[in-house]
């Protein structure tokens, strides 16, 4: 079973930055398209970025373009969301997962989540 571990997130202030990871055990970790997803309070889950599995391709959703930077290790199994700039409306809970369909039809290919990791961006 995969096992995801998320970490990375904090209170910052509105301009900040962080930077989040992800661990995952998976085998089939560095053959799959990997993505952030955050779910924001009382709001559904909503992808965020995704990664190709060899990192040629990247994808944004508009809200986060030119803030965000996707990064991937494959020897580590590990995928990296840098954050600047942050906004109060990227508070969320921030969740990756390996990515089925590519763009705006992003979504989870994996059926297992991990706890995430909170993210909140004080005005």
């Amino acid at each position: 079973q995969v096992q995801l571990v998320e970490s990375g997130g904090g209170l910052v202030q509105a301009g900040g930055s962080l930077r989040l990871s992800c661990a995952a055990s998976a085998r089939t970790f560095s053959s799959n398209a990997m993505g952030w997803f955050r779910q924001a309070p009382g709001k559904e889950r909503e992808f965020v970025a995704a990664i190709s599995w060899n990192g040629g391709r990247i994808y944004y959703v508009d809200s986060v373009k030119g803030r965000f930077t996707i990064s991937r290790d494959n020897a580590k199994n590990t995928v990296t969301l840098q954050m600047n700039s942050l906004k109060p409306e990227d508070t969320a809970v921030y969740y990756c997962n390996a990515i089925g369909g590519w763009g705006p039809a992003s979504r989870a290919s994996w059926d297992y989540w991990g706890q995430g990791t909170q993210v909140t961006v004080s005005s």
